[in-house]
């Protein structure tokens, strides 16, 4: 049986997270991976109890008849992230086991960024899992050649800190938060909320690790520093010492900044399609959104038997941690005008801090995969 190999995952970032590459191995209908590694992090599931009948029984017509009409053999072969951009996809992934899943699913887990783009360019994935930043990057590098079809994760980035007087980002100012991955998203997210909280930018003292593990280390050592990690580090970390706690929830302070009426959302996690193997096999895609939605919704659902699910593919290397981050990961799905306007909002904040880390300006329309 082909395996999943184990991986280690360094860096995450809320869209351009990972560092540390290993190698990979792939996964058909009728295999499931033995084991994976590490991970990302990601879910957000509301305060209120809904059954798994009721988030997936709500199918529209269009997609009842793509999963009736979905009786191709063409081999859909995903790509995903070791983290919370997967942690939606591991019920399909036991479906492909069981022998239950609509298509034929070949996946593939990676640890890097870089290594997952590079599958999609050369033609050996059919759909990724990335970074959001990172699908902008690569609709421009192959010019316009890849679409985003959903987002599968929100925000995942957390202040973390026994320091109980930070409630606010303007607390911030003559401090210093350690944080991992100098030039990537968790530092244009960080940096976007202090200047628009009215901060100046020397307000804050930014202090780069290589690792978020190494962010961890600093805040063990130290539980006073203020450390910005993503999930599901934050509960690992909580976890090994109970003078830490979450002091920001950054996805909340992006949000409550919006106060131009903006649909903007931070974005971790996207899911792109090549778009030679949408214009042969657009019933696939389709129907693999909808048993996307379907999977996002279980883990929702049911948070302890999809984080056993989690464990087993090997993303967190135990059920009681994942279940715990979870419900701060931010696992959803959105997809259509409501995918294209949090998405877009999301990429101009980034574009105003740094062009590069969107592939130099915004996508076009055909960016957007609009069913």
């Amino acid at each position: 049986m082909k395996k999943f190999g184990s991986l280690l995952m360094s860096t995450l970032l809320c869209a351009s997270l990972l560092a540390g590459c290993s190698s990979s191995a792939s996964v058909s209908q009728s295999t499931v991976p033995e084991t994976i590694s590490t991970a990302e992090g990601a879910i957000e599931t509301g305060s209120e109890e809904v059954s798994l009948e009721e988030m997936t029984a709500a199918k529209t017509e269009t997609s009842t008849e793509a999963l009736e009409e979905s009786s191709d053999d063409t081999v859909v072969r995903i790509g995903g992230l070791k983290g919370p951009t997967t942690m939606g996809l591991v019920k399909l992934m036991d479906d492909v086991q069981n022998g239950t899943a609509t298509n034929n699913y070949e996946f593939t887990m990676v640890t890097a960024a870089d290594e997952l783009t590079g599958l999609v360019a050369s033609g050996k994935i059919d759909i990724a899992l990335l970074p959001a930043n990172v699908a902008s990057v690569l609709y421009h590098k192959t010019e316009g050649k890849v679409s985003v079809i959903d987002i599968n994760t929100l925000g995942v980035l957390y202040l973390v800190s026994g320091d109980s007087s930070i409630s606010s980002i303007e607390n911030l100012s003559g401090k210093t938060v350690y944080l991992p991955g100098k030039g990537t998203t968790p530092e244009y997210v960080l940096r976007y909320l202090i200047s628009a909280s009215g901060l100046s930018d020397d307000a804050v003292t930014l202090e780069f690790k290589s690792e978020a593990s190494e962010v961890a280390a600093v805040l063990a050592e130290d539980p006073n520093a203020i450390g910005l990690l993503p999930q599901p580090f934050v509960t690992a970390a909580i976890a090994q010492n109970d003078s830490l706690s979450v002091v920001l929830d950054l996805t909340k302070v992006w949000d409550s900044l919006q106060e131009d009426g903006s649909n903007s959302r931070l974005v971790t996690g996207v899911s792109i399609v090549n778009n030679e193997f949408l214009a042969a096999h657009k019933d696939l895609v389709d129907t693999f959104l909808t048993e996307h939605e379907a999977s996002i919704a279980y883990t929702a659902a049911d948070p302890e038997g999809a984080a056993a699910l989690i464990e087993k593919a090997g993303i967190v290397a135990k059920a009681a941690i994942a279940q715990k981050a979870l419900p701060a990961c931010n696992i959803t799905y959105l997809d259509g005008q409501d995918m294209k306007d949090a998405l877009n909002g999301y990429l101009s904040v980034l574009l105003s801090q740094n062009p590069q880390s969107v592939g130099g300006s915004l996508p076009e329309d055909d960016f957007y995969y609009l069913r």
